[in-house]
């Protein structure tokens, strides 16, 4: 499932995996969230409800451009630093290119949308 984030004017594209909550995640778009910062490893942005994790595994540890949500949270997490094992973190996909923008300190609005 091909998307695309929309910040500051700028696309960076990005795959969701074939899973259920990415699927989920997928039926949502558009999207548009306000993203903040998180232990400078991460942009967070709050959904408007909490995607399906049923068939979730335990737990990921993130690379530098992966799609997740945190599921007791229920945020999205946009890591532009890599991170280690964190239990009830669900991969959802992976961003292609342009993750240097997500460094940008403090908050930032992104439309995510489907490509068709």
């Amino acid at each position: 499932m091909k998307i695309r984030l929309l910040i500051h004017g700028q696309v960076i594209p990005a795959t969701l995996y074939d899973n259920s909550s990415a699927r989920d995640f997928y039926t949502m778009l558009p999207l548009t969230l306000t993203l903040e910062d998180y232990a400078a490893t991460e942009k967070i942005g709050y959904p408007p409800r909490k995607l399906d994790t049923t068939a979730a595994p335990e737990g990921h540890a993130p690379a530098v451009g992966d799609i997740t949500y945190y599921a007791p949270w229920g945020n999205l997490a946009l890591f532009h630093k890599g991170f280690r094992y964190s239990s009830g973190l669900v991969s959802l996909g992976k961003i292609e290119s342009g993750v240097a923008l997500l460094r940008q300190p403090g908050k930032m609005t992104v439309v995510v949308e489907r490509v068709e």
